[in-house]
């Protein structure tokens, strides 16, 4: 059972997470570059640190699945999922729109998931069966009466596997109606998803997610009013394969879906 002790130990993480990071913005840090050619700073390893060592101590029982320090416990029934910093380029490029994304998740289900932006101090805090806030205020997504104009966000289709990137532009074109010119907006991990609870864009879509970009993001948009699914429109779990769509308006599914296989199979 996920409790009001838990979101606020979640929120007490995020806080360690956002002074252990604030320090190292727009100065000088060592930072290398991982076999999977993602790159790693002594800011997300700081962050991730601070939680774990909280974790330890008050949730010793819990498990842990961090993006740089990896896993302990992850048979346990409770397993709290930690990205110190999504968005790792945004923060090395000095834009304060990358977050620290802390899931709480119960038999693999998220239960409480947090997007935190230390540097506005801005924080989306969603729990199961809770309204969606913004700090502490709630929010919720705007509906979305047609494809055509709905505001359309990715962080770059320069992550999206080859396969992957013809229905992308299906999708685009299908939203901007034939004026590419009203595209997508790039940039920006998971501060998106927060923006869409938050009824600012409508579409969020993502290819080659792991499961700690994705954890928290959906307690998030779904208790905002949102829905969040495969690329077939199937419920995200920890085998998902990493196509992530985000929706403000859950009508606008079927819509989504099929523009997105629009690009090869007629037959549908």
């Amino acid at each position: 059972m996920t409790t009001r002790d838990d979101l606020a130990l979640a929120n007490r993480l995020a806080d360690a997470a956002g002074a252990a990071i604030r320090p190292f913005f727009r100065a000088r840090y060592d930072m290398e570059i991982k076999s999977d050619k993602s790159p790693v700073t002594e800011a997300d390893r700081a962050a991730e640190a601070a939680i774990r060592a909280i974790l330890e101590k008050e949730r010793p029982q819990d498990g842990i699945f961090g993006e740089e320090y990896g896993s302990v416990r992850t048979d346990a029934e409770r397993v709290w999922i930690l990205d110190p910093i999504d968005g790792t380029r945004s923060f090395i490029a000095g834009r304060p729109i990358f977050g620290t994304l802390i899931a709480l998740t119960q038999a693999g289900w998220p239960t409480i998931g947090i997007i935190d932006q230390p540097i506005a101090r801005e924080r989306w805090t969603g729990m199961s069966g809770q309204p969606t806030t913004f700090n502490g205020r709630p929010v919720r997504t705007r509906s979305c009466r047609e494809l055509e104009g709905a505001g359309i966000a990715t962080t770059s289709p320069h992550l999206f596997a080859d396969g992957d990137v013809p229905h992308y532009m299906a999708l685009v074109a299908a939203v901007s109606g034939g004026a590419p010119r009203q595209g997508p907006v790039y940039g920006g991990d998971c501060y998106n998803y927060g923006l869409l609870a938050s009824g600012f864009l409508d579409i969020v879509i993502e290819s080659g997610l792991k499961s700690y970009d994705f954890a928290a993001l959906v307690p998030v948009v779904e208790g905002a009013g949102g829905l969040m699914c495969d690329w077939n429109g199937e419920p995200l779990t920890s085998e998902s394969e990493g196509h992530v769509l985000a929706l403000g308006d859950p009508a606008r599914l079927e819509d989504v879906l099929a523009a997105l296989q629009a690009t090869h199979d007629h037959h549908h």
